[in-house]
């Protein structure tokens, strides 16, 4: 049977990374550096403003700069998608003393939620597993609480650099010395167009990376430092709308079952969520693992066909849809965090740590609590007598995450993931003993699967999704529009992929993609891959990338079925594992 990792992707990862090569006096200097403007970057600039109110001196030796935020967005919260529920407990760390919650950006506490599992016609309310209960939760616009976190960060003097992305880690004698950031103005071949301008080496003490999920750096550091764990990461791609609607929800809905099937054979796991918004908006969204084996299954459509059931039609009805977006989110959990999550030089946290307790459908606030911790592991080794080059100066930084919450949690629930490969029955009843017994069932841990090492199958399951009206269904294209994805037409493509697959593997991505990114085309048996030198074996298909749905994107991909996905939220990037210039 064909399997996605039969054909990785042509990445080398020191291709990302190099040396510092800009004349000394031509170097950005910073004291700490932050690459990726979301929760978990935001929190350890703050924390790190806190503790430098009170040490003027270091402050001073840090320089002109002493914090600073790589964003390659517009502005911080550019690639977040409005809509989540917020565990508190870590804002509250965060702030303590300085603001209350009624003093950030939330919609209000979440005061009613349902479950339901689907059929297709019906809708059954079933208790709340213990995981997924939000009482003392929040409801919030993602992207509206990093622009308020990004302006605590300069009201704490931290430099935010937007519009930026973090190219290479700069790595020399052994430690991190900062990232080069990419080149700009530059045509669709590399060339240089009249606005170019070239990349800087950005020096730091300490390097942070924030990234969020599959952030390339995240990865070929880990390569670098052997930080790797011993299961692999594996992901879920989640698609998300934010509906203007005429009747307020009032609570917080998540769905299983239909449109999914619970069949061992298919391999998915997953879910819906439909969360308020203040009186007229709501976002609703399908998240779906990437180990799925049908090559016809799309996520995309999914929630298309989730939006036609009784259920969530009656929500919709009479309202508009207004935007529309899509993410990968790591779920390997605690059984698949690095072993370390230091190197000399660099810290890394957030969901590019793999920081997400996928049974409660949170990470956001981990992402915070990890950036915070972070932050007084970079301030502990930046004083006198210290040096956070050295091996283990950084190493306060795992201690303190291995005594919060964020480690307990994510224990109790580490095989949960992995006993929904089973089937939805099975694996539901799995879970239920994990839970009970606070994570001591089973003895001997589960192992997680590569999402690309799933044999693939292929089913009529595309016949069933329903055809875009414009209204209550949505095709790829429009709803990429919706997303607000502004790309040159000239811009390079960054995209690393095999393009002599296997028919079905072609396929698969082509369905997989929510932006439409990918075509598979037959072309006969004398294929010449346009990334690869030589002749296509018989049996293959060429995959045409369609670029301009692409907002730049560089795979790396030979581990995982995202191998041809990297979405971040709001603004598209189809692409891979670690894909380029992430965020989340």
């Amino acid at each position: 049977m064909t399997k996605p990792a039969d054909f990785p992707p042509p990445f080398r990862a020191a291709d990302y990374i190099a040396a510092p090569s800009d004349p000394p006096e031509e170097r950005i200097e910073v004291g700490v550096l932050i690459v990726g403007a979301g929760p978990a970057g935001l929190a350890c600039a703050i924390r790190l403003g806190q503790l430098l109110e009170d040490a003027p001196e270091l402050r001073e030796r840090l320089g002109e700069v002493p914090v600073a935020i790589l964003e390659k967005g517009k502005q911080a919260g550019s690639h977040l998608l409005s809509g989540a529920v917020v565990n508190p407990r870590a804002l509250r760390r965060l702030f303590k003393g300085r603001k209350r919650l009624d003093e950030m950006p939330f919609y209000g506490p979440v005061e009613h939620e349902s479950v339901y599992f689907l059929t297709k016609q019906n809708a059954l309310r079933i208790p709340a597993p213990p995981t997924m209960k939000n009482e003392g939760n929040y409801v919030a616009s993602l992207s509206r609480l990093g622009r308020w976190l990004a302006e605590r960060a300069e009201e704490a003097g931290v430099m935010l650099l937007p519009e930026t992305a973090a190219e290479k880690l700069l790595i020399s004698d052994g430690r991190a010395r900062g990232v080069r950031t990419g080149d700009k103005g530059s045509g669709r071949d590399g060339q240089p167009l009249g606005n170019f301008e070239p990349g800087s080496d950005l020096i730091a003490k300490v390097t942070v990376l924030g990234e969020g999920t599959q952030g390339h750096l995240t990865g070929v550091a880990l390569d670098r430092f052997g930080l790797a764990g011993e299961n692999p990461q594996v992901w879920a791609l989640g698609v998300k709308e934010v509906w203007k609607v005429a009747r307020p929800l009032g609570r917080v809905i998540h769905t299983m079952g239909w449109p999914l099937r619970p069949s061992a054979k298919f391999r998915e796991f997953g879910g819906s969520f439909i969360y308020p918004m203040g009186e007229d908006m709501l976002t609703l969204g399908m998240v779906v693992g990437l180990d799925y084996r049908d090559v016809e299954l799309s996520v995309h459509d999914l929630l298309q066909e989730l939006k036609t059931h009784p259920l969530v039609r009656k929500l919709l009805e009479g309202g508009e849809r207004v935007e529309w977006g899509a993410k990968t989110i790591p779920e390997g959990g605690f059984l698949a965090l690095p072993k370390q999550l230091h190197a000399p030089g660099l810290l890394i946290c957030g969901d590019g740590a793999g920081l997400v307790n996928v049974p409660a459908l949170k990470g956001i606030h981990y992402a915070i609590e990890s950036g915070a911790l972070a932050a007084e592991a970079a301030f502990a080794s930046l004083q006198r007598g210290q040096t956070p080059a050295t091996p283990g100066a950084l190493s306060s930084y795992d201690d303190a995450l291995k005594r919060s919450f964020v480690w307990k949690d994510l224990y109790e629930v580490r095989n949960m993931r992995p006993a929904f490969g089973r089937g939805f029955v099975l694996g539901g009843a799995l879970a239920g003993a994990m839970t009970a017994s606070k994570g001591r069932f089973p003895r001997r841990d589960l192992e997680l699967e590569r999402d690309a090492d799933v044999d693939l199958i292929r089913t009529d399951r595309a016949k069933s999704y329903p055809a875009p009206d414009g209204k209550l269904t949505f095709d790829k294209l429009s709803s990429v529009f919706g997303s607000g994805n502004k790309t040159r037409d000239d811009q390079p493509n960054h995209i690393v992929i095999r393009r002599d697959v296997a028919e079905d593997v072609a396929h698969l991505w082509e369905r997989m993609c929510p932006a439409q990114v990918y075509e598979a085309t037959e072309t006969g048996v004398d294929v010449t891959p346009s990334n690869s030198k030589g002749d296509a074996p018989p049996d293959t298909y060429r995959c045409q990338a369609r670029e301009r749905n692409c907002d730049v994107a560089v795979t790396r991909a030979s581990r995982s079925r995202d191998s041809v996905v990297k979405a971040a939220l709001v603004r598209i990037r189809t692409g891979a594992r670690h894909g380029y210039e992430t965020v989340t």
